[in-house]
């Protein structure tokens, strides 16, 4: 078995294991420098009650099957010492150990999460999808987490675009949520990307989607809310964009939330009064965040258009 898959399915059967917790495993591993050594390190008492069997040999080959099948289903397996895990995400303090992902691989270092309810307004639709469609007309990815509402709305004006768009669902990659947006999804992961930091046949839980909101945020340079009530997941992702030092853009309308009040005047929040502004604010936070070559270029203005 080749070092580098030998590395990968070290970490896929330490997070097999019963129990595992994922957080604790992905600093374990990045600190030591090895899957490997950690998985052996952690199977060491079993070796020595059982000396008749090999029970690092037998984890990696059950491993190494399971990334086997991933692989010839077509999904993308994304270990967090991989060259091609994002870089964006190794910052966070809930970086996933691993990232399953259907679609296109890119760097996805100019990427704006555009996010809110899925009790969507009129108005709010309309915002996401001027918001998003201008953005990927400007070559910017589009991030969003698939819901009812606002997402979709990001996700559809942004294919329609002709832009990237990337979907951070709340289920494994093999799973539809909500069920009416399965085309969608499917249209993600040939146009733009799908990723998942679950097992590829997880269902939606309770837990699973403040956890996706969380990479969600770490994955994007900065983070839109379009509309969110107290109980939305587009309040938990403002509340973790902020935590991982990425700025928060809002619509003035969302002061009328005394969580949007309180956050107005954290630092890294920029609420701004109508499309234009907050177009505005969205380009010079891309100008900010990434000068040099990956910048926008000069003649490039994020413009609102009816």
């Amino acid at each position: 078995m080749l070092q580098e898959l030998r590395e990968r399915a070290a970490l896929v059967a330490l997070l097999q294991r019963p129990g595992a917790k994922w957080q604790d495993i992905a600093l374990d591993v990045l600190e030591v420098g090895s899957a490997v050594t950690v998985l052996e390190r952690g199977l060491r008492l079993q070796e020595t009650l059982f000396p008749e069997a090999d029970p690092v040999t037998s984890a990696l080959a059950q491993a190494a099957t399971s990334l086997a099948g991933w692989e010839s289903a077509g999904i993308g397996v994304h270990a967090c010492f991989d060259h091609d895990y994002p870089s964006q995400l190794r910052g966070i303090h809930q970086m996933p150990p691993l990232l399953f992902s259907r679609g296109v691989p890119a760097e996805d270092r100019r990427a704006i999460a555009v996010v809110g309810t899925r009790q969507a307004s009129e108005q709010g639709l309309r915002i996401a999808s001027v918001v998003a469609r201008e953005l990927a007309l400007n070559k910017v990815t589009v991030v969003s987490g698939l819901a009812r509402g606002i997402d979709t709305a990001a996700h559809t004006a942004a294919l329609e675009a002709g832009g990237r768009t990337v979907a951070v669902i709340g289920t494994g990659v093999n799973r539809f949520y909500p069920n009416e947006n399965q085309a969608l999804q499917r249209r993600i992961a040939v146009e733009g990307a799908v990723l998942s930091q679950f097992w590829p046949d997880a269902p939606p839980s309770k837990q699973s989607f403040p956890m996706r909101n969380a990479v969600m945020s770490g994955y994007a340079a900065a983070t839109v809310v379009v509309e969110a009530p107290w109980k939305s997941g587009a309040r938990i992702q403002a509340r973790l964009a902020l935590e991982h030092g990425r700025p928060v853009v809002m619509p003035d309308r969302l002061l009328e939330h005394d969580w949007a009040r309180e956050y107005s005047q954290r630092p890294g929040v920029h609420v701004v009064s109508g499309l234009g502004e907050l177009l505005s604010v969205v380009e010079q936070v891309i100008s900010d965040l990434h000068t040099g070559p990956e910048a926008l270029p000069e003649t490039a203005h994020l413009v609102a258009t009816n």
